[in-house]
């Protein structure tokens, strides 16, 4: 459904900074010829020593308690882009050139990565409605909300920047976002959530982790980070019917304070949402998907920012279900 943008920071490239980008993304391209080359993952950081400093500032991390920005600027031509796939494994080179650009703006920011159990271990993923998927939650639905998350929840290797750029989006639909941050909770509230009470299970979009045989750790939800509070939430695939009722109901009003701070942010051509993982959980607006070409059509990238401590130590002993994370300079 159609949805209003709600304000949000943006970070505005100018003509040279889009330039720049754009140049290296068409080198990188024009030497790999692939979007999906190790070798080009490989020659990311080279290529990024090479981009102005300006540059680096405008698309340095999430800094803000808002835990998210707008990078506007990038120019997408519709008639150029090709119809919207009807899903994410029949898109083929269609916008590689904004994979580049997107795995550039992510190598400036931390390192990408990708998994070896989702969309064939890309480092870019296509985000589209799929038939058959419409209620699911997952990236590829529609019809249903999907629930306000942190991405990857179930995992201790998930990004700490998580990066949506919009190549097609007709009809504004909104992608919603919340920041831990802005939330009021109370102390008891506070202690309640940090404790380790219940698991994140993996999602619909890992098959091959759900059905490993490891038992499920429990997590905590909530975590004082060096410099604030943190979360880790997926309401979705947390067993809730597990836990005690003081837990259960000091979670059920953390998900009314996330809804209460919620903003709606409906995302242009070009645009690039960057929201941090740690404190940012994000979803999307229903919508009724048409399958005709036109449906909105994202791009997603995952970074890993080295030497940052947002999370408990005890996530170094869980495993993952059988998941690897994939880095790009060693892909």
């Amino acid at each position: 459904m159609p949805t209003a943008a709600v304000s949000a920071p943006v970070r505005q490239l100018d003509a040279d900074q889009v330039t720049e980008l754009t140049t290296m993304a068409d080198e990188l391209l024009d030497i790999h010829r692939s979007a999906t080359s190790p070798a080009l993952l490989a020659d990311l950081n080279h290529a990024c020593r090479r981009l102005s400093q300006g540059l680096r500032h405008t698309l340095r991390p999430v800094d803000t308690a808002d835990g998210l920005f707008v990078v506007r600027g990038l120019h997408i031509d519709d008639t150029e882009l090709g119809p919207t796939p009807g899903h994410w494994s029949t898109v083929g080179q269609a916008g590689a050139l904004w994979d580049v650009v997107l795995l550039l703006v992510s190598t400036l920011m931390g390192t990408p990565i990708a998994w070896d159990g989702q969309q064939d271990g890309r480092f870019v993923h296509n985000i589209v409605p799929s038939p058959g998927h419409e209620t699911v939650q997952t990236g590829a639905s529609s019809s249903v909300l999907l629930t306000p998350h942190t991405e990857d929840a179930f995992h201790p290797g998930r990004a700490h920047l998580l990066l949506l750029c919009c190549m097609r989006n007709h009809d504004s639909i909104a992608t919603t976002a919340a920041s831990v941050r802005l939330t009021k909770l109370s102390d008891d509230d506070l202690t309640e959530l940090t404790r380790p009470v219940a698991p994140i299970l993996p999602d619909d979009a890992y098959e091959d982790a759900q059905q490993f045989g490891g038992k499920p750790a429990a997590v905590p939800t909530l975590f004082a980070g060096e410099d604030g509070l943190t979360l880790r939430f997926d309401p979705a695939y947390t067993p809730l019917a597990e836990a005690d009722e003081s837990w259960r109901a000091a979670y059920g009003r953390l998900e009314d304070e996330l809804a209460r701070v919620s903003v709606a942010v409906s995302l242009e051509p070009g645009d690039v949402l960057v929201v941090d993982n740690d404190i940012v959980v994000h979803g999307r607006v229903p919508f009724t998907a048409r399958y005709d070409g036109t449906d909105r059509w994202l791009k997603r990238a995952s970074v890993k920012v080295p030497g940052r401590r947002t999370r408990p130590e005890s996530e170094a002993a869980e495993h993952g279900y059988g998941q690897a994370a994939l880095e790009a300079w060693t892909a």
